[in-house]
């Protein structure tokens, strides 16, 4: 993946995805962490979007993080991540 390619705003919500990641002791990287990851971060255009298409984001920003308490944990990764 060419990283210069992807917006600023992106390339921020992937690297917070890894932090999601690395900090719950994952050692792939899902597409739950990068969805949590836009949802979060401040100022983005996710959010309104997905309200203006009638989506219940506190709903889902719940469910999300329901399904990254699923997720198995890895001790002793050091940070290393597979996407």
């Amino acid at each position: 993946m060419r990283m210069d390619k992807l917006t600023s705003r992106f390339q921020q919500a992937l690297a917070d995805a890894q932090s999601l990641a690395v900090g719950r002791d994952h050692n792939m990287l899902e597409p739950v962490h990068l969805m949590v990851a836009l949802l979060d971060q401040q100022g983005g255009s996710t959010v309104p979007l997905l309200a203006q298409a009638g989506i219940n984001v506190p709903n889902l920003r719940t469910r999300l993080g329901q399904a990254l308490e699923r997720l198995p944990r890895v001790a002793g990764q050091e940070g290393n991540i597979n996407v």
